[in-house]
Parts: C-alpha cells; structure tokens; sequence
C-alpha cells in the first residue's frame, strides 16, 4: 500500500538566480508593451494634428477664394466658398462675420443677423463682430438692440472712429426720429379723442337774441308763401314766368298752356 507524503511546492528547488533572470526578462516584456502604447498614442495624437493642419489650411484658401468673389460682387459664390470652409473649421468667427456682410448686400437681414449673432458667439471679443451685428439688426429695425451692439463694440475697441462717428451716430438719430414719431402720433390720437369727446355747447333757446331770429325767419317764410311763382310753357314752345297770389280768382286756361313745376 503506498504511503502519500508532503508533496513540495513547483518552483521550489529553481535557483535564486533564475528566478531573477526570469523576472528580468518579463520587466523587459512590459517595457516594450508600454512603450508600443505610447508610440500608438503619439501616432495617433500626431495623425490628428496633421489633419487639422490640413483643415485650417484648406479653410483658410476657401476663406480667401471666398473674399476675392465678394470684392467683385459675386456674392452668392462667395457664400459657397465660405459655407464649405465652415465644414472644415466651424469654430472661425471671421468665416460668420464675413457671410453676414455679404448677406447685408444681398438684403438677407435674417440670416444675416443670424450670421453675425454665430460670429459673436464664437468670438466675443471681436469688435468687427459685435459692428456687423449691430449693422444687421438697424437693417431690421431693431435700433436699440443696435445701438447696444456699436457700444459693446465701442467698448472692445474704444478708438474706432468708424464706430463712433458713423454707426452709433446713425442709429442714435433714427431712435430719435422714431421717438419724435411716436409723440406725435400719441398727441395726435389724443387730440382726437379730445375733439371726439367735447361735450355740445348748451345754448339758450329762450334768449331774446334767439326769439328775434327765430321770429325774422318766420316772417320770411310767410312772405314767400303767399307769392308762389311758376313757369308757363305755353302749347307753342313759350315760357312765362308767372306770379300766383294766394287770393288770385282763377289760374290760366289749361287747354292753352301746359304747366312746368
């Protein structure tokens, strides 16, 4: 019958200095591991920078492709030029504020407050973008909101005299025109009411003044009833004018004249 003994642990009769050249070895395993990840993230992060290299530079010959139409009033080419650099790079707030000019020469003021309202957000601190807004919206009518957009521009570049003198002068006098229109339709329509709501004068109609004029009208009215006129046309063609007294005996022979009221 066999007797079972302690059984030794695997591994247990290996030398020390094995072990340690095993142990070497698979060090150098995972250094070579870790170094291929780190050269296949550096590829990776490199290929990407190269791509956007690529875009930037692409949108940038767009962008000036784009200019060179709009300066000679190709203006829907140009939007295409710019709509397609957009793709590559849509964070470039120059990209909006140039399709918002153009869409201002084109009469488009939606889409182009839209455009300058997209280049501010990407920009907040360009002075042209905040100007071109403020363009678009006095293109729509909105004076306040464009007299806020040339201050905020104002405040970015403060020495702009184009700004300045030109722009922020404009809207400030059509706010005042506008102002001056509403007062005037306000009174006018206050006026009217006024007039609308004047109460009827209380005349006196015992006074002497109107019992002499009633009394003279009376008097006249009796003096033409009594003396009526009437024209005659006789049966040969013609035409009497005659005077009827209330206390006349007879009136003309009607088989010799035809009566014409």
């Amino acid at each position: 019958m066999a007797s079972f003994g302690w059984k030794r642990k695997i591994g247990e009769k290996v030398s020390k200095a094995t072990s340690q050249q095993f142990e070497a070895e698979a060090a150098d395993d995972t250094d070579l591991g870790d170094d291929d990840d780190a050269n296949w993230v550096l590829a990776a992060k490199r290929r990407k920078e190269v791509l956007l290299e690529d875009c930037v530079r692409k949108s940038k010959e767009l962008k000036d492709e784009g200019a060179n139409l709009a300066e000679n009033r190709r203006y829907r080419e140009a939007l295409v030029k710019w709509d397609e650099a957009l793709q590559l790079t849509p964070e470039d707030a120059t990209l909006y504020e140039m399709k918002s000019q153009v869409l201002m020469s084109l009469h488009e003021m939606f889409p182009a407050v839209h455009a300058a309202e997209m280049a501010v957000q990407r920009n907040p601190r360009s002075w042209d973008a905040w100007q071109t807004l403020g363009r678009a919206q006095l293109g729509l009518g909105e004076i306040a909101l464009a007299i806020r957009s040339f201050q905020v521009s104002l405040h970015i570049f403060p020495m702009n005299p184009e700004v300045w003198k030109e722009d922020l002068s404009w809207a400030r006098k059509l706010q005042e025109q506008q102002k001056a229109t509403k007062t005037g339709s306000v009174q006018a329509l206050a006026k009217g009411k006024e007039l609308a709501q004047e109460p009827i004068p209380d005349y006196d109609f015992e006074s002497d003044e109107i019992v002499a004029v009633c009394a003279a009208i009376a008097e006249k009215e009796k003096a033409l009833s009594a003396a009526k006129t009437m024209v005659i046309v006789s049966a040969s063609g013609t035409v009497e004018t005659v005077t009827e007294q209330d206390n006349c005996p007879a009136t003309p022979d009607e088989t010799l004249f035809i009566r014409a009221r």
